[in-house]
This record gives structure tokens, sequence and C-alpha cells, in this order.
């Protein structure tokens, strides 16, 4: 099908989008392309109901790939006009993307875009350079320009923080649900383009905050190396309310906040399992000292092993971006 020039740079942008970080690389997302408006539409199917029987993460996973699609079109020197659900009687229409002005990208929006390729979820430890107080004041405000906030977990708060993860981890390996959950997207195909592969897991290991394992009883392709997360900054990203658009917000500005870490040279990982069980969630609100609603956890720092970490793998564009046929006059 010919595409007009506007539609060729949504497609692109879309395909940029197919990188955005997802729950579980679930990517539960699809884009539709209608004449010379690009549409974010939730995929249901790809939902983790063990986790997320909310659809939160679901919205925020949308939301971050909104956002890689925003960033994409700045930087091929176009605006963009979004209109966020914009549609009460479809409630799995979540944007919709048309173009704006030419505005030629600076150095900053480049820099920006070329990290949506770099971004990789590292879950070793980082070393013991500390994350700059600066750099941690750059990343507050991106993420409060896309309408989140941005809590820095001080060092008193690390060890509440690692007992509301270790308790949401031992929480959901008591959930036959759960565990199904974890198998489906630890054990895809490799022509499925999803899920996270052994291959990105790292080996279990004493951590200041544990993560996930993805590849329990299994061979995780990472290992711990020498860093004991010493230097690691953990953040909080948090709203004012958790309805459908402060979600959409969320994931926006959690690919803003990453997409600028990587940029800046840090090493990135997302710590989801607190908010999944109710009672952790509780005490990251806590420590959030009752000013919001918290969407996540992400532990940042700089890397020890020059061992790259593996791409996760991604759809086809052709699974989650279509075209409609213009109709015949």
């Amino acid at each position: 099908m010919s595409l007009s020039a506007p539609a060729r740079r949504l497609r692109a942008a879309a395909r940029s989008a197919l990188h955005a970080p997802s729950v579980f690389n679930s990517q539960p997302w699809s884009w539709r392309i209608n004449g010379d408006t690009l549409l974010l539409y939730a995929d249901r199917s790809r939902q983790l109901h063990s986790i997320d029987p909310d659809g939160r993460l679901l919205m925020i996973s949308c939301g971050a790939a909104l956002h890689h699609a925003r960033t994409a079109l700045a930087a091929d020197g176009w605006s963009a006009e979004v209109e966020c659900l914009p549609g009460a009687g479809h409630p799995d229409l979540l944007a919709r993307i048309r173009l704006g002005a030419a505005v030629p990208p600076g150095p900053r929006t480049r820099r920006t875009a070329g990290a949506i390729r770099r971004r990789r979820t590292d879950r070793r430890p980082f070393g013991d350079r500390a994350v700059p107080e600066n750099l941690l004041t750059r990343l507050r405000r991106c993420v409060e320009l896309e309408g989140a906030y941005l809590h820095v977990v001080r060092q008193d708060q690390v060890p509440a923080l690692a007992v509301a993860c270790e308790h949401a981890a031992g929480a959901e390996h008591e959930d036959p649900a759960y565990l199904a959950d974890l198998d489906r997207w630890t054990d895809r195909p490799a022509w499925r383009g999803d899920g996270v592969p052994a291959g990105t897991a790292v080996r279990p290991a004493l951590r200041r905050v544990p993560v996930r394992d993805f590849a329990p009883g299994g061979t995780a392709g990472l290992v711990t190396g020498t860093g004991v997360d010493k230097g690691a900054a953990y953040v909080i990203l948090f709203g004012s309310a958790d309805q459908p658009g402060d979600l959409l917000r969320a994931g926006e500005a959690l690919s803003a906040l990453l997409l600028l870490a990587t940029a800046e040279g840090l090493a990135s990982a997302t710590l989801s399992e607190a908010v999944e069980v109710s009672w952790p969630r509780l005490l990251l609100r806590d420590l959030l000292s009752g000013l919001g609603e918290p969407y996540l956890a992400v532990r940042l720092g700089y890397r020890v092993s020059g061992q790259p970490v593996p791409a996760t793998p991604r759809r086809f564009p052709a699974e989650a971006i279509k075209v409609v046929a213009p109709r015949s006059g």
C-alpha cells in the first residue's frame, strides 16, 4: 500500500516504539495507521493477570511506547499533536497522534532518540561509583516534564525497599498463576519476538535490593560479577493518582527517565515487584510520605562488567503495526 509522507513518518515512529520497555517484555500495545493519524491501542491479550489484574503496568508500558514514538518524531524533525484517551466508547484506544509543525531537532533531542536502541535492562549489580546528585536532579526534572514525580530513595530507606521487593517475590512464588505467567513469558519461541529470555536473566546473588529471578531452576545467561550495587541509586516513580491517564503519563515519564539515563551512561533496571502485591505497595507509599501513588521503582548505576547485555527480542513491525486501507469514495 502506498503511504503518504506523514504516514511514513508515523510508521517509522511506531517502529522505534517497539523498543520501549514493558512488563515482562510483553509489549502490550498495537499501532494502527489510519490516513495521516497514528493510533495507539492496548493489547489486552498480553496482560499479565497474575501481577497486573487492573492493567496498571500494561498502561505504563503503553505510555512508554507513546513517549518513544514522540521522541522518534522529534528527532525526525516533527512535533506531535497527541490526544490521550480520545474515545470514551473505545477503552483500548489510548492515544491519537498527528504530525504537528516541523521543528529542527537539537543535539539533546537527537541524543535522547539515539538512546532508544541502546537502552537495555541490566539486572546485574552495579559498581561502587555513585550516581551524581546533579544527574539525579536532571532525571527528576525530565520526569516532571512528563507529568509525574521522582523520589530518590534515601540510604536509610533502602532496607525498606529491599523488604518490599523480597516480600513481593516470596508472595508471588507461592502463587501458581504467577508461576504460570513466569513460565509463559520466559519460555517463548524466538520467532515470537517478546518475553524475557534466559540470556538476559542474572544468576541469583546477595543484593542490596533483590531483583526478580527470571530463570528459576534454569540457567541465567548473565553472571553477577564483582559489583554489589554500592553506588546504585534507587528511585520511585509516582504520581497523584492511578487513573488511566495518570498511568499513561507515568509510562511516558518512565521512558523519558530511562532514555536520559542511557544517554548519560547509566545502566538501569525497573523493579515493579513491589507494586504488584498490596502490602509492599503500601510500604512504597510510606516511603513517599503519603505524597502520591507509587508506579514502580528503578535501579540506576554504573556497570562493572564490560560484557554487553543481550538485546531482548522485539516483535516484527508487521505484527504490531497495521495500516488501515483508506475507504474508496
